[in-house]
């Protein structure tokens, strides 16, 4: 399950997350990120045992957006222990994102 991310939880749901979290930075009129929208959701279904997955939208949290560097979307940020560990950009497939996510985590271990 996703959580939709605020200005208001971020720091709760996300900075003080005892799982890591992957963060989707989107926007509704983002076509690529209408695409992802899936992809993202499944992935939040299967790996939610070890893994916290938010939605952020860029248009109603932009100071979130400024915090992090995000420059284009749909962007992706990696969040373990209150520190980004990995930022990527733009539409993957599942099998990619989940590798993403695999890496960023497992690597910071």
């Amino acid at each position: 399950m996703e959580i939709i991310l605020t200005s208001q939880n971020f720091d709760q749901e996300v900075i003080k997350s005892a799982k890591p979290v992957v963060v989707d930075v989107y926007a509704p009129w983002c076509g690529p990120c209408k695409m992802m929208g899936p992809v993202f959701e499944g992935l939040a279904k299967e790996l939610s045992s070890k893994y916290v997955f938010g939605k952020l939208n860029i248009d109603e949290d932009r100071e979130i957006a400024v915090r992090y560097n995000i420059s284009s979307i749909p962007a992706f940020l990696f969040i373990k222990n209150g520190q980004v560990i990995g930022k990527e950009t733009g539409y993957m497939s599942k099998e990619t994102l989940e590798i993403k996510i695999k890496t960023y985590f497992d690597m910071s271990s």
